[in-house]
């Protein structure tokens, strides 16, 4: 048993001694460099070939039908980041890097439709 009054010195020894942690919603940090977060997708540079909905280990990426298709483009992808674990497969298997990973991490919505990027 560990005897009575022995975190007292810790706990005034820590008064001291300036904050470890953040006070986030007022305080930011600097994203870490490379970072994978929030997926940024250009629909002019993808051409429908579906490989990023092939190679995506969680199935956040799914591939949608156009309805009026103007360019032989009939399919686009969707990313559910719900679902998403930020692995960065799509981006690197994207054969015309029309898919980037970004460095904004505050993804919090209220409803759940909210996180797909088309």
């Amino acid at each position: 048993m560990a005897r009575a009054g022995y975190m007292i010195p810790m706990l005034l020894g820590k008064l001291t001694k300036k904050p470890v942690t953040v006070m986030y919603p007022y305080e930011k940090l600097e994203p870490f460099k490379d970072i994978r977060a929030k997926i940024k997708f250009d629909t002019n540079l993808c051409i429908g070939c579906g490989i990023c909905a092939r190679d995506c280990p969680s199935g956040a990426c799914y591939m949608v039908d156009i309805p009026n298709p103007v360019d032989k483009k009939k399919k686009t992808p969707h990313f559910d980041l719900d679902m998403c674990t930020f692995c960065g497969q799509c981006d690197e298997s994207c054969p015309k890097d029309a898919i980037k990973l970004t460095d904004e991490y505050e993804l919090a919505h209220f409803k759940r439709g909210e996180l797909i990027v088309k």
